[in-house]
Parts: structure tokens; sequence; C-alpha cells
């Protein structure tokens, strides 16, 4: 079994003290409004980062604030601040929505379930859900669904929809709008439709299976969906949620899911919904690691990393049929893993390193070639997404790791 994650030195982890140590300066200037005019406002309220190599967490530091905001007031576009006693700062143990970063929670549960022979990643997804008819009458496989391949759309406004059987049946029916296979459009459909197929074939709700494949076996008290009550003095808040920018009016956003879909969902989907902490998405970082070096124990085995991380038909041998008849985009694509993406994991891309980033401003990159991995959760929709501008503290602090390592 792999060493536990403990906290350490820049040295104990082997990483340059004076490169990670540029990592929170960095952060720290982002929440301020910059003077170049395409950058008026904060890139987010809060933050906290992890990074560390091996078992060892070499920097686990939080900045500014978790909560700081009422609203937004559209037609001056500035945040309506609470009164400064009301403000929470972040900490290290700051509770963020992870939006899209559950995507990887839903995937590892289909790997764990691929290497128990349940699925079968190139089989059609209607082998095991038929009612999804136009996944079935495309040929829409898991792979296609777990490497974004499958030709949907990004989304669809299934909030709109007036209850759970409407939901379903409106996503059941959406026609792919290029042949599956052909082209890579990322869409949030992809991992619903693959909840649709968990669901199925295991007799539980996804909440319950991330549960019992992931968190629960790895310790990550602080990581669920639907947090609870109890939990809300050290949740981050997100958005003041109003149309014509939001797509529901639902005012400030705190302790509940930000996303309009998984919201209508009951906060629980596929695709968004898990609330987590740094800590405990490092932990999550460390056992995909230490699961692709092969580490006995392990979350999942190696031939079942080598299928989520990706490579040259990496985990073939996870499960039968495992590399049958893919190619083109889908060839050594990782499952619902993000590879080489330099605009969220700066110089960190380009050698293999995999990651995925929220909607709300969170993110984590792992790097296998260097053991190396970094968590970077922030509200950086608080208070509105508007705010949003590029992902250049994402990309800063990867580039820092990643020249820590050299």
């Amino acid at each position: 079994m792999a060493p536990p994650l403990s906290r350490g030195s820049c040295p104990e982890a082997r990483l340059d003290t004076d490169e990670l140590h540029r990592i929170v300066p960095g952060l720290t200037a982002w929440l301020a409004p910059g003077n170049d005019p395409d950058r008026p406002h904060p890139w987010c309220a809060g933050a906290v980062v992890v990074a560390g190599r091996g078992p060892v967490v070499a920097l686990h530091e939080a900045v500014g604030w978790a909560v700081r905001y009422a609203g937004y007031d559209e037609h001056a576009d500035r945040g309506v601040e609470l009164p400064r006693e009301q403000w929470v700062p972040a900490r290290p143990d700051t509770v963020f929505d992870l939006a899209s970063v559950t995507k990887l929670f839903t995937a590892v549960v289909a790997v764990r379930q691929i290497e128990r022979g349940v699925l079968r990643p190139d089989a059609p997804v209607a082998s095991y859900a038929p009612e999804l008819t136009a996944a079935a009458a495309h040929g829409v496989t898991l792979r296609h669904l777990l490497t974004h391949t499958s030709g949907l759309r990004p989304e669809l406004p299934l909030y709109d929809e007036p209850d759970a059987a409407a939901r379903a049946a409106r996503l059941a029916a959406e026609e792919p709008l290029t042949p599956p296979g052909a082209v890579r459009t990322y869409s949030d459909l992809n991992l619903l439709l693959l909840q649709t197929v968990l669901e199925r074939t295991a007799g539980s709700g996804i909440d319950r299976l991330v549960a019992e494949h992931v968190t629960e076996p790895l310790g990550m008290a602080d990581t669920r969906f639907n947090p609870p009550a109890s939990w809300l003095p050290r949740i981050a808040a997100t958005e003041d949620q109003r149309r014509p920018w939001g797509k529901l009016d639902r005012g400030m956003v705190h302790g509940a899911v930000h996303d309009e879909n998984a919201h209508a969902m009951g906060g629980v989907a596929g695709h968004a919904g898990l609330f987590s902490t740094g800590w405990d998405l490092a932990v999550f970082c460390r056992a995909v690691l230490d699961a692709a070096a092969g580490a006995s124990d392990a979350l999942l085995t190696p031939a079942g990393a080598g299928l989520l991380l990706g490579g040259a038909r990496a985990g073939a041998g996870a499960g039968a049929n495992a590399g049958a008849g893919a190619g083109g985009v889908l060839d050594g694509a990782p499952l619902g893993f993000e590879r080489d993406q330099p605009w969220f994991m700066g110089e960190l891309a380009g050698r293999g390193a995999v990651g995925h980033t929220g909607f709300t401003g969170t993110g984590l990159v792992l790097d296998p070639a260097t053991d190396t991995f970094l968590v970077l959760l922030t509200n950086s929709v608080h208070p509105v997404r508007n705010w949003r501008e590029g992902s250049g503290p994402r990309a800063e602090a990867a580039t820092r790791l990643a020249r820590a390592v050299r």
C-alpha cells in the first residue's frame, strides 16, 4: 500500500522552495482588480491551493474570502459587499462546490465497474440502458461518453423541464450533432448519460456509488453531494444567480450546488454537484497517481489507471474488449480527464499531465511523469460569473509547480 499523504517541507517533497513559494503571492495578486482594463475585477474572492510530490504535501494555504458579497449590482457592475464583520476568510479546510471536477469521480466509478467486468468501455450504451434511445440509434458507447466524442451538444436546459421523468425523456431523445467518435466536443450530457448507465447497472444512485467506490475507501470525509447545514460556515459562496447571466433566479448561492441542471436534479448529478476540500482532493490525486504507479491495494488496478489516464491503448486489459474498436480521436484518450492542456496546466502540460477544471473556479492537475499534483479551489463566480477572466491563475500555479520540479 502507498504511504499516506502527509504535510512536509519542500526538500522532503523534492521540490524547489523558492518556486513553490511563489504560488501563493501569485494567487493573492489575482484577488485585487488589475490595472489592465481587460481585467477590471478580482479573478476570485478566495482560494485554497495544495501542491505536493509523492506522499508529501509541501503547500496547503488559503487566501482571500470564502464569503464576501451579498449580491451583484449588474447596473454598476460591482459586488454588493456584506458588512465587513460578516466576511468569511478562506481557510485550508474551506469547502468548495467542485462543479465539473465531479466528472472525474463519475469516471472513476465507471472504471471501477469496468475492472469488475460489470461494464465494457466499447459496449453500446444501449446494452446497459436501452431507454437511451438516441444513443442506441447512433451506436454511442461508454468510451464515447467518457472521452466526449459522442457528438452530443455541450448542454441542455433540463432545468426547464417540469419533473424528473421529463428531464430523463429529453436527455434520452437528444440526437448527436456529429457521428460518434468523429470529433471531440466537451459535453455535460455525456456524464449525465453515463450516470444513467451506472445507476441502472448498479441499482444505486450516483451519490451512493461515488461514496462506495471513491470517497469512503479513501477516507474523504469532506467530500459529498448536498453538504449538510452544519457545513455552511466553512462553505465558499458562489454566485448571485439571476437572469440574464444565470439560467435560474436563485439569488446568492451558498451551500447548494451552483450548476442549474444539477440543482434541478436535487443536487446529485454525474457532471456536477460534489463539494470538497483541498486536502480531500489531494488524497484523490494521490490515489490516482499511486494506482498508475502500480501501488498495491490502490483504488484502481494499473490497467484501470491506464484506462483512466490514457496512453497508447493503455489499460487494454481492464475489462473485456477495453481496447476494441477505437482509433482516431479516441486512440489512447483518457477517460474523464483532460490531458496536456496548457490553458490551465501551464508548463505541466506536454508530458502527459491530466486534470480537470470546474466552472465555479476549481481544478486539479496530476503529472505522472514527476509524481506531482496541484489542487486549486476558488470561488471565481463570487459574486457573478461575468467576472471570470480566463484561467491565468490556474496556469501560473501549475507552471510554478513544474519549475519547482526542475
